[in-house]
């Protein structure tokens, strides 16, 4: 019998990287899933097993998924967890630009904050 071989292992930088990369599907993910509610005119079941947006937008989900889980079985939860709260941040930024929505002064409030505290999850873990 060969000996079992031993899994690649995460820094604490790629692991940050692989959470990060997560936001980005997940915000490709939203995009699909609101541009196919955008067309649907009647919700089925029919309707919603052919609409490949939605399909790729679920998929994409799927990914995001299986790399947090890949980033959380060698980083710190209390650290790697909160960046996906970025996705809030990409997600307004799309909204904005892709979608033509307003932007108001608690949505700036809200996106400036959650940076602030991924900065602050950030900042301490360095010291």
């Amino acid at each position: 019998m060969s000996e079992p071989r031993e899994s690649f292992r995460f820094s604490h930088r790629q692991s940050v990287g692989l959470v990060f990369l997560c936001t980005l599907f997940g915000v490709a993910a939203q995009y699909f899933i609101k541009s196919s509610g955008m067309q649907m005119t009647h919700i089925t079941l029919a309707a919603l097993a052919a609409n490949w947006q939605l399909w790729a937008g679920l998929c994409l989900y799927g990914v995001s998924t299986g790399l947090l889980i890949l980033a959380l079985r060698d980083g710190e939860l209390s650290l790697l967890y909160p960046v996906i709260s970025l996705t809030y941040v990409w997600v307004t930024v799309l909204s904005v630009l892709v979608f033509h929505e307003r932007v108001t002064a608690f949505k700036t409030a809200g996106v400036a904050t959650i940076c602030c505290g991924v900065a602050l999850l950030g900042k301490g873990r360095s010291e």
